[in-house]
């Protein structure tokens, strides 16, 4: 899979991509990350690639034929003949959707994702709609500019990638992942002798509370559950902890959380302020 990053601070991108697991899979050719400075394809000695804005007001805006220029010299498809499950171009602003693991799992399925990196007061709008596919943001605050959206979104998408992690399993387990329904295993663990899996596809909750060595630190132990050798125990114990966490700290989480009719019923023993939606779910 191929990243392109369009932006004015390609070295900012330096530190980050020489580190951890996006090293790594660079480093076997699982991944490419290429940044392309706009500066050099404005035209004035000044190499300016902002202008100000139309009607007036503060700051300046990322002039459209700059990004333009960029695009056709990094081999970009024209936006009328993409071919949208192979390639996409991303604009990375505050006034986009909203980034999440559904939308990394989108774009990990693609051959190549190009990151134009905002700045500024804001983009040419016909950036918006000449060039670009989607319009994204990290969250729901602003940010000087798109390059750590753009480092952030390489980051997500890249790890679920075949043979990025040490172990895939990694990515389906974990806060945000998916539901046990869509997790397509090739055989039956139970039938091939080994033990039955300890972990639960968070169908979009929190991950559950982790705990290694020591089992006693600071006054707490671990769970002595997690000791048991029970896998159905773990199970069922880490799946209500991840019910709780997500409760605790992301409620919002749960209005469109996959829940067992156990679950709910579980749920509302925590807190009988649930949300009414929760009722309509189907396990």
């Amino acid at each position: 899979m191929r990243f392109d990053i369009v932006t004015i601070f390609p070295g900012l991108f330096a530190g980050i991509f020489e580190h951890g697991v996006i090293k790594r899979a660079v480093a076997g050719g699982l991944v490419e990350v290429l940044t392309h400075d706009l500066r050099d394809f404005a035209h004035d000695r000044h190499r300016t690639v902002d202008d100000r804005p139309f009607g007036g007001g503060e700051g300046m805006v990322l002039k459209p034929e700059p990004l333009a220029e960029a695009l056709e010299a990094i081999g970009a498809t024209a936006k009328a003949e993409r071919d949208l499950a192979r390639e996409s171009v991303v604009l990375l602003s505050a006034q986009g959707k909203k980034f999440t693991q559904a939308t990394a799992r989108e774009l990990a399925k693609l051959d190549r994702v190009v990151l134009i990196c905002g700045r500024y007061e804001g983009v040419d709008e016909r950036v918006n709609e000449l060039l670009a596919d989607r319009e994204l943001s990290i969250g729901d605050y602003v940010l000087s500019g798109g390059e750590l959206g753009a480092a952030v979104i390489v980051d997500a998408t890249m790890r679920l990638l075949p043979g990025v992690l040490g172990n895939e399993a990694s990515s389906h387990f974990e806060s945000f992942g998916r539901s046990e329904a869509e997790l397509v295993l090739e055989e039956d663990e139970a039938e091939a002798g080994g033990a039955p899996r300890s972990t639960y596809g968070s169908g979009g909750l929190l991950d559950y509370p982790h705990y290694t060595r020591p089992v006693e630190f600071g006054g707490l132990t671990v769970p002595e559950v997690l000791s048991s050798g029970n896998h159905e125990l773990i199970r069922r114990w880490r799946r209500e902890r991840a019910i709780e966490k997500t409760l605790r700290n992301r409620p919002d989480l749960l209005e469109f959380a996959v829940l067992t009719e156990k679950e709910r019923t579980f749920l509302r023993s925590l807190d009988d302020q649930i949300p009414s939606s929760i009722d309509r779910h189907r396990p």
